[in-house]
C-alpha cells in the first residue's frame, strides 16, 4: 500500500516536473532555431529595425517559455487557491519584468539607429540611451509594484519627497543630467562634431553621457568636460551650419611683382590644390583679396575651401609648397622683412655738421 502511495506521488510530480523540463527545452529550441532563422531574414531587409527587435528577443524567449511552463505545471499541482494566486502574482510580474527589459532594450537600440540614418535630426548620446531606459524600468518596476495589489500613489508620493531632498543633496549631479539633455536635444553639439571651447579646448565630440561630455584633441589626447561646464561656455562648432569649411592663407609680393599676374598664378595653385588633394572641396573656386601695403610687402590672402576642419593642415601644407616652387619659376619674389630709410637730399646737407 505504501509502495502504490510512493509511485501515486511520484507520478504526481513527474508530470508537472515534464511539463518544467518541456517548456524549457521547446524555449531552448524557439532561441536556437526560430530565432536564428529570424535574424537571417531580418538581415535581408532594408530597414533595421526588424534585425534590433529580433536581436532584443535573445535571451529573452526561455524565460517566456518557463513562466508558461511554471503556470501550467502548478495547475496539474492542484494547490489551494491561497497559494495559487501568490504564484499566479508572481508569474505576472515576472511576464511583465521580462517585457520590461525587451522594451528597454529595443527603446534603446531605436534611438540609435535613428539618430545614424537621420543625418543628425537625433544626436546619437549615450544619455538618451540611459534615460530612456531608466524612463521604462521605472514604469515596469510601479507596474510590478501595482500588480501585487500595492497601491503606488503613496510611493509616488514617498518619492516626490524623498527626491526633492535627493535633489538638493545631488545639485551638481542633477545640474549635470539636464545640462547634457540639453545640450542633446538642442542639437547645437553632437557627437562626431569639432568644437572649440572659449577656454581653449578644442577637439572632436566623441560622447555625452549623463554626466560628462568627452573631447578628443587632434594629438588624440582626451578632454572630459562636465555638462553644465559646457552648456555655459562659449563654443565654436566647426560642423555648423556644415563640415566644409574656409581655409584662409596669408601671402605677401614684392612691391614689383605685376598683382595681376601674382593673382592669375596664385588661383591656378589653388585651384590645383582643390582637384588634386585630399579634403578639397573640388567644385571650389579658388579667389585672392588684396588687403594691405606691408613694409615690405603687398600681402593678400587665398580662399580655399575644405570638406573638414582636419583637412585644412594638408591643404595649407600642399598650397605653401607648390605656391613657393611656382613663383620661383615665374619669378615672382616673397621678400624678406626688410625696411627702407630715405633721406632728402636738401635735409642732408642742412643738418650736415660741415655746414
Amino acid at each position: 500500500m505504501n509502495l502504490s502511495l510512493d509511485l501515486t506521488q511520484l507520478s504526481f510530480l513527474l508530470k508537472p516536473f515534464f511539463i518544467l523540463l518541456g517548456s524549457y527545452f521547446l524555449g531552448f529550441v524557439f532561441e536556437k532555431i526560430i530565432i536564428k532563422k529570424l535574424y537571417s531574414l531580418a538581415n535581408l531587409t532594408a530597414s533595421e529595425y526588424d534585425n534590433l527587435i529580433i536581436k532584443s528577443l535573445r535571451g529573452k524567449t526561455i524565460f517566456v517559455f518557463l513562466i508558461a511552463g511554471v503556470f501550467l505545471a502548478t495547475l496539474e499541482l492542484n494547490l489551494p487557491d491561497k497559494y495559487q494566486n501568490i504564484i499566479n502574482q508572481v508569474l505576472i510580474a515576472s511576464i511583465i519584468i521580462v517585457s520590461t527589459w525587451f522594451i528597454a532594450n529595443v527603446a534603446g537600440q531605436s534611438i540609435r539607429v535613428y539618430s545614424a540614418s537621420s543625418s543628425g535630426a537625433l544626436p546619437s548620446a549615450s544619455i538618451l540611451n540611459i534615460v530612456t531606459k531608466a524612463i521604462i524600468i521605472i514604469l515596469g518596476g510601479l507596474i510590478v509594484i501595482h500588480s501585487f495589489g500595492i497601491s503606488i500613489t503613496p510611493l509616488i508620493t514617498a518619492l516626490g519627497v524623498g527626491g526633492l531632498a535627493v535633489s538638493l543633496a545631488l545639485q551638481d549631479t542633477l545640474s549635470n543630467l539636464f545640462s547634457g539633455m540639453q545640450i542633446i536635444f538642442s542639437r547645437q553639439i553632437k557627437p562626431g562634431d569639432y568644437i572649440m571651447l572659449d577656454s581653449g579646448e578644442a577637439g572632436y565630440v566623441t560622447d555625452i553621457t549623463w554626466r560628462t561630455t568627452t573631447i578628443r584633441e587632434l594629438p588624440n589626447n582626451v578632454v572630459v568636460i562636465p555638462n553644465s561646464k559646457l552648456s555655459s561656455a562659449i563654443v565654436k562648432n566647426y560642423n555648423l551650419p556644415d563640415t566644409e569649411m574656409a581655409v584662409l592663407v596669408q601671402v605677401g609680393v614684392h612691391y614689383e611683382s605685376d598683382l595681376e599676374h601674382v593673382e592669375k598664378v596664385t588661383i591656378e595653385v589653388g585651384n590645383e590644390i582643390m582637384q588634386e588633394v585630399e579634403g578639397g572641396v573640388t567644385e571650389f573656386a579658388a579667389f585672392t583679396r588684396y588687403n594691405e601695403f606691408a613694409d615690405s610687402s603687398i600681402n593678400f590672402t587665398v580662399i580655399l575651401r575644405a570638406k573638414e576642419f582636419v583637412n585644412q593642415y594638408l591643404i595649407k601644407h600642399e598650397f605653401i609648397k607648390r605656391l613657393h616652387k611656382k613663383y620661383k619659376e615665374e619669378k615672382i619674389t616673397i621678400p624678406y622683412p626688410i625696411r627702407t630709410i630715405e633721406f632728402a637730399n636738401n635735409l642732408e646737407c642742412k643738418n650736415s655738421p660741415l655746414n
